[in-house]
């Protein structure tokens, strides 16, 4: 579990290696990712978009960006929680992942929220101690 507080917005991350989905011998590696956002502060906030940058494990970055986060742009009171899965398919067995949020307050302040960086680990890559 990875997990970022940014204006009192928390963001955690649940990764998943799906080996049904993942063929080794094809090259083929697929995750699902589970997002949880809570807002901890004391102002709503509504994601307006997102920005992710996935790293493969030889280092070819890829940047994605678009409005909200599967199909929805949730506001979020103080208290309230926000949870959702998506995946993300790579061509090494190993990866990395993060990015982050556009929000915007309930009174027009624009802000960006940190999604933690994730390792993506397959049972087919190799352990590496950093």
């Amino acid at each position: 579990m990875y997990r970022a507080v940014t204006q009192g917005i928390q963001v955690t991350v649940k990764p998943q290696y799906l080996s049904d989905r993942s063929s080794a011998e094809d090259g083929r590696f697929f995750w699902a990712y589970t997002i949880e956002i809570v807002n901890l502060g004391t102002v709503t906030a509504q994601l307006r978009s997102r920005h992710w940058k996935i790293t493969d494990a030889h280092g070819n970055t890829q940047e994605v960006r678009g409005p909200g986060v599967v199909g929805e742009q949730p506001v979020l009171k103080p208290g309230e929680r926000f949870e959702y899965t998506s995946g993300v398919p790579l061509t090494t067995p190993t990866g990395i992942m993060g990015g982050s949020y556009q929000m915007v307050s309930e009174g027009g302040e624009n802000f960006d929220v940190e999604i933690p960086v994730f390792s993506l680990d397959s049972p087919h890559g190799k352990r590496v101690l950093h």
